[in-house]
């Protein structure tokens, strides 16, 4: 089965894996409840971000991460979150498998305002 969608920035028409990859990085970087008529929406990640960068909160962000992702993009399932900061900014490698079409990967890769150092 293959996905058609619309390119958020360009109005043309994107499939399968960019279509992922976009709403991949549109759940985790909308805030949960800035959502009209869909305040569930989102992920936990903006509330973490001042949060000291430590593995504790590393571990808080990748949950945050997986939970998102579980419950709003079906389409794929997760087998590793990478996270990589440095001073501006923080990148979320994400890898799994397609749940439509098992043989093919899903990667992407993200970056955000970092948190606290």
């Amino acid at each position: 089965m293959s996905y058609i969608g619309m390119n958020t920035k360009t109005g043309r028409t994107i499939t399968d894996m960019d279509h992922i990859n976009q709403s991949v990085k549109d759940i985790l970087t909308t805030p949960i409840g800035t959502r009209i008529e869909r305040r569930n929406y989102g992920s936990l990640l903006f509330q973490l971000l001042d949060n000291p960068n430590n593995e504790a909160t590393r571990l808080r962000v990748i949950s945050a991460i997986v939970m998102a992702l579980s419950q709003w993009e079906t389409r794929i399932k997760l087998d590793q979150v990478e996270l990589l900061t440095d001073k501006e900014k923080l990148t979320m490698q994400i890898t799994g498998s397609r749940t439509d079409k098992p043989n093919e990967t899903f990667t992407s890769e993200i970056e955000v305002a970092s948190w606290r150092h």
